[in-house]
C-alpha cells in the first residue's frame, strides 16, 4: 500500500469515531431536551431513559438488517 491510502485509512477511522460521537451526543441532547439530569422532573428523566434505549434498539436493528443484507 501507498502512504495515501494509509493515510485515508487513518482519515476514516478518525472520521468514523467523530461522527459517531457527534451522533451520540445529539441523540441524548434531543433525549434530555438540553436539561441536565438534576433539573429533570422524575418523569422527564424516565422519557429520557426510554429515548435512549429506544435509540439502542434502533441502533442494534440496523445493525443486524446491515448484516443480513451482506
Amino acid at each position: 500500500m501507498d502512504l495515501g491510502k494509509i493515510l485515508q485509512m487513518i482519515v476514516n477511522m478518525v472520521l468514523r469515531r467523530v461522527v459517531n460521537t457527534a451522533v451520540t451526543k445529539g441523540i441524548d441532547y434531543a433525549a434530555t431536551r438540553g436539561k441536565a439530569p438534576q433539573d429533570m422532573t422524575p418523569k422527564e428523566r424516565q422519557q429520557a431513559k426510554s429515548a435512549r434505549e429506544m435509540t439502542k434498539r434502533a441502533r442494534k436493528a440496523a445493525r443486524i438488517t446491515k448484516r443480513l443484507g451482506r
